[in-house]
């Protein structure tokens, strides 16, 4: 099945800010939908109406993008729950709701790969055949059912992530290719996060960038620097979550005490949404082209951003008028509700 959209992800690019909505498994974990730990989609097929709703939520938000539920949809996770059988069943599924609810809207379709846990780099030959077989399997599916591009998503090697360009490319498909940032200044396969992103553009990805593990602060500086080599379109994609330079990643964050909270007593750390609105702004001005969220993104964080983007979408006719709350309204500061409306734009 051919494309379905008339105006493609390059096309939309050349034209202007793309804005993106991840987040798809954490928010549906809150929800009561995934498991976490193996975070294999099975709500795709046990609780569809789940994922089509929240599709709906972000399309309605302004996102731009909706990217097929097949992360972690893979031989090698869906094995680990006992879910092999139903590997090609989950990834058609998830493009079809993907592209039911694109309907809706005026938005793309993405097909969606990402870290496999089987490549090794120490025995690049054999565990490559691997990775490769299982990209081809799962884009296969993809294409049949109609997809716009491909993201690549949350690559902790290189050298994986140049596997997924080849596929895709391969396939003719625009591809945007992103890396994780769970170490400090490297990718699992020792190349610095910018010159990881210049050989990407180097071999043909359409767009490059960043995904998940980081939040704002500790993601638009990398950012900045991959904007400042590459010639390619950018993206970015962190988590809502306010990291810091002693904890540049969500893995890292920690209590007082010294507690680990990842992956889910990480709420104290979460971003407000006029945060993540300005990380919007901020990317924005550095020249991003693709601007999006990751893990632990929901709805509102997505229309904050999209309204920080000057844009007036569906959702926006609920957008919060805390001036006419019976209790504080008439309390509100005159430098509070400057701030309100600066930030409704």
């Amino acid at each position: 099945m051919p494309a379905r959209s008339a105006r493609s992800i390059l096309d939309r690019l050349k034209a202007g800010v793309v804005l993106g909505a991840e987040g798809y498994v954490f928010e549906l974990e809150r929800r009561g939908y995934i498991k976490a730990g193996p975070y294999v989609p099975e709500v795709v097929l046990d609780f569809p109406d789940a994922l089509r709703e929240l599709h709906r939520e972000f399309l309605r938000a302004g996102a731009d993008v909706m990217v097929a539920l097949t992360y972690y949809a893979h031989r090698g996770k869906l094995k680990d729950v006992g879910r092999e059988n139903d590997l090609e069943a989950m990834n058609r599924q998830a493009v079809r709701i993907a592209n039911e609810i694109a309907r809706e809207g005026d938005a793309l379709v993405a097909g969606d790969i990402c870290n496999t846990w089987a490549y090794d780099p120490k025995n690049k030959e054999a565990s490559s055949r691997v990775v490769r077989a299982m990209y081809e399997e799962q884009l296969s599916w993809a294409v049949d059912e109609g997809i716009d591009f491909v993201i690549a998503e949350t690559n902790d090697y290189l050298g994986e992530a140049l596997i997924a360009l080849q596929v895709i490319k391969e396939l003719h498909l625009p591809a945007m290719v992103t890396l994780a940032t769970t170490r400090p200044h490297q990718t699992w396969d020792g190349y610095g996060y910018v010159d990881a992103c210049n050989i990407l553009a180097d071999h043909g990805a359409d767009i490059v960038g960043l995904n998940c593990d980081r939040g704002p602060a500790t993601m638009l500086p990398i950012i900045e620097q991959v904007r400042s080599v590459v010639s390619c379109y950018v993206a970015a994609q962190p988590v809502p979550y306010k990291t810091q330079a002693s904890m540049p990643t969500f893995e890292s964050l920690k209590t007082a005490e010294g507690t680990n909270l990842f992956p889910i007593a990480l709420e104290s750390f979460l971003c407000t949404r006029f945060e993540m609105a300005d990380y919007a702004r901020q990317a924005q001005a550095l020249g991003v082209n693709y601007i999006g969220i990751c893990c632990g993104g929901g709805p509102h964080y997505v229309r904050a951003m999209a309204e920080a983007l000057g844009r007036t979408v569906p959702a926006s006719r609920y957008s919060p008028a805390i001036e006419l709350h019976p209790m504080i309204g008439s309390k509100v500061e005159e430098k509070e509700k400057e701030f309100l409306v600066d930030w409704k734009g």
